[in-house]
């Protein structure tokens, strides 16, 4: 079996992916890398025809109170009909172009702009109704942003729009070897030769999920080297063995340049994946249809968020 996870973002020198073969009981992993080709991403990790998990750091779904007037069975049917919709990924500049038809938003800072009436444009009751459940903040970690906000340091949405516009919607519209988890089922049943099942994972979560904290941020090269310790000793618990490069990059903190938080990024979540696929973490779908159809949800998380107050 093949693992990995992919850092994902509209730029792509900010695309990292991290992998991990397993043989014998035991997990191989190569230092990170750049994706590069986006249409090249699926038919590499194939190449040998074993089945392959990948973990990815966007969003895989879309807030239940958005898509309630959807036609489409579920989120897999509609990220497949994106293709003939190019207009759907254009983001909005002003308010006045946003709609259920164009959700994304905004295309550049503007005064006096809020996320409350990015939701009254989109027809939504209030601002929580631009959230997934797995978006709102839980016991270990703070909320993420939604979906389909495109501003701001954590927002997630350009990342979104890359992906599903570049590669996952063409694979799914045109047939192929493609589940989605969790709208397909459980991870271990959608592994089969030759086919890739794709997980939305989340590096904050993987942290908190691998018992890992960073002592300062992670842009800064001397938390990461700091991690390496306890970082090093969560692979041993998975019986992860980095390659030498690999191993060389963790005693470092990844790097001084800018890309080394998604360096790091990309093994925290191959982590979290490889946690679900041996058991360590379990395979959690909360019993919500919505969670199941449209909205998704975060692999090996298990902590359901806060009540929204007010």
């Amino acid at each position: 079996m093949i693992a990995a996870h992919a850092d994902w973002s509209m730029a792509p020198g900010k695309r990292w992916m991290a992998q991990a073969a397993r043989r014998g009981g035991r997990w191989q992993a190569q230092p990170p890398r750049l994706v590069g080709d986006p249409a090249r991403l699926l038919p590499g990790l194939l190449a040998d025809g074993r089945p392959v998990a990948l973990g990815l750091d966007l969003p895989l779904g879309v807030p239940r109170d958005w898509a309630a007037g959807r036609a489409e069975a579920d989120f897999c049917e509609f990220l497949a009909g994106l293709v003939a919709r190019p207009e759907f990924f254009r983001v909005a500049a002003t308010l006045a172009e946003v709609s259920p038809a164009q959700p994304f938003y905004p295309a550049r800072g503007i005064k006096g702009m809020t996320r409350a009436s990015h939701a009254a444009a989109l027809g939504l009751a209030g601002p929580a109704g631009l959230s997934r459940l797995c978006d709102r903040a839980t016991a270990l970690r703070p909320a993420g942003a939604p979906v389909f906000w495109t501003l701001g340091a954590n927002q997630s949405g350009k990342a979104a729009i890359a992906a599903w516009r570049d590669w996952i919607a063409p694979a799914l519209a045109a047939g192929a070897p493609v589940s989605l988890w969790p709208f397909a089922g459980p991870l271990h049943g959608l592994l089969a030769p030759g086919r890739v099942a794709l997980a939305e994972v989340y590096p904050a979560e993987a942290l908190r999920q691998l018992g890992l904290k960073l002592a300062g941020s992670k842009r800064m090269q001397a938390p990461r080297r700091a991690l390496a310790g306890t970082l090093r000793a969560a692979m041993d618990r998975l019986r992860v063995d980095p390659c030498p490069v690999l191993a060389a990059q963790l005693q470092d903190g990844f790097g001084a340049d800018a890309a080394g938080e998604d360096r790091l990024d990309c093994v925290l979540g191959l982590l979290a994946l490889i946690a679900v696929l041996d058991g360590a973490r379990p395979d959690h779908i909360p019993d919500d249809p919505w969670i199941r159809r449209w909205e998704g949800w975060v692999l090996g998380q298990t902590d359901m968020p806060y009540p929204i107050s007010g």
